[in-house]
């Protein structure tokens, strides 16, 4: 069945207000540049993303670009930056705020800073499965009023990619119990979060920058790392790590986020085509980040990977401390009891 997605920022915020007129806004607003098409004024949105052109979330975004054209009759142009050329995502998500540029696509601890209550999505095994975390992500009554909430800082959520499921891998052994993890130096995404995660799933946290990680488990500096399948083959570390093992323990999102400045400029028209084809996106980048997926598997397969299945659960009931730990306020404790009883 077709996911249902929604602007929820935009459905908040613009509730009330006067229909606009049927043109966009005019060159600032951190559109980076406006042109004229015909009789239509176009407001180019530069979007900032940190993987290249053959990543699922660029080619959504690309076909969502032109969909966006042809629907608002070159009123909006989506122009696509892949490989950090805008900055890495801290900076773009600055750069958005300040109006340079109209988009960005970011991970989701990032957005912690903004507001604490997102981290409860960085949470370990807070999701069962995609289709658990996409519904989630997309239903207002969840997340409605955290995606708007950080609008008074300039940033409007407009929703979330799938960012695929994360689990160890390493150079030695496969992994089925936190005891196979112990002594095993594994890169992390630099948070606290994600450091207590591996420690206490048996394995030393340690992070590192993406671009260094090869280097250093070819070296003994690291053991291994977690990444998803596309990660773990288009980055080649199933030359030097090749026991994948599917702890499943982390299935972050991608926000999708664009100046607050930029949406007070649409026409309700606007802003209803804005919402659709952002949904058609999100549920084209799903679809397309299973068949990458599988086809990821087989490249590092055929390089010498080896997968095996875990038993979560020792893993679940090892990081419920750190869980239970980050939950610190009264509205991250409500949102959390909505994600897990959203499972079905």
């Amino acid at each position: 069945m077709k996911k249902q997605f929604k602007m929820f920022a935009l459905v908040t915020a613009f509730a009330s207000m006067t229909v606009l007129g049927a043109c966009g806004n005019s060159s600032d607003s951190g559109s980076g540049s406006a042109t004229s098409e015909g009789n239509v004024e176009t407001q180019v949105l530069k979007v900032a993303f940190n993987q290249p052109e053959n990543h699922p979330q660029y080619k959504a975004m690309e076909d969502f670009g032109e969909k966006l054209k042809e629907k608002t009759n070159g009123a909006y142009e989506i122009e696509l930056y892949p490989n950090e050329l805008l900055g890495a995502q801290r900076e773009t998500i600055e750069l958005v705020q300040s109006g340079t540029i109209g988009m960005s696509i970011v991970a989701g601890s990032l957005l912690e800073s903004f507001n604490e209550d997102f981290s409860v999505f960085n949470l370990p095994y807070v999701f069962d499965s995609k289709e658990h975390q996409m519904s989630v992500l997309n239903d207002p009554e969840i997340v409605g009023d955290l995606y708007t909430s950080i609008e008074d800082q300039g940033l409007t959520v407009l929703g979330a990619f799938h960012g695929g499921v994360r689990n160890v891998y390493n150079k030695t052994k496969p992994i089925e119990t936190p005891e196979d993890l112990a002594g095993q130096k594994i890169r992390i995404i630099e948070s606290d979060t994600n450091l207590k995660m591996m420690n206490a799933m048996g394995g030393v946290g340690t992070p590192l920058g993406q671009g260094e990680v090869y280097t250093a488990i070819q070296s003994g500096v690291l053991d291994g790392g977690e990444n998803n399948e596309l990660i773990y083959a288009n980055l080649k570390h199933v030359e030097i790590a090749p026991y994948y093992s599917y702890t499943k323990h982390l299935m972050l999102p991608d926000y999708v986020v664009i100046g607050t400045k930029i949406v007070d400029g649409m026409s309700e028209e606007h802003k209803a085509i804005f919402e659709e084809e952002l949904s058609a996106a999100v549920d084209l980048e799903v679809e397309l980040w299973e068949e990458d997926t599988q086809a990821a598997i087989k490249v590092a397969e055929d390089a010498g990977a080896k997968f095996n299945e875990v038993d979560t659960t020792v893993f679940q009931e090892a990081v419920q401390p750190v869980v239970e730990e980050k939950l610190i306020t009264d509205t991250a404790k409500e949102l959390y009891e909505k994600v897990r009883a959203a499972v079905k």
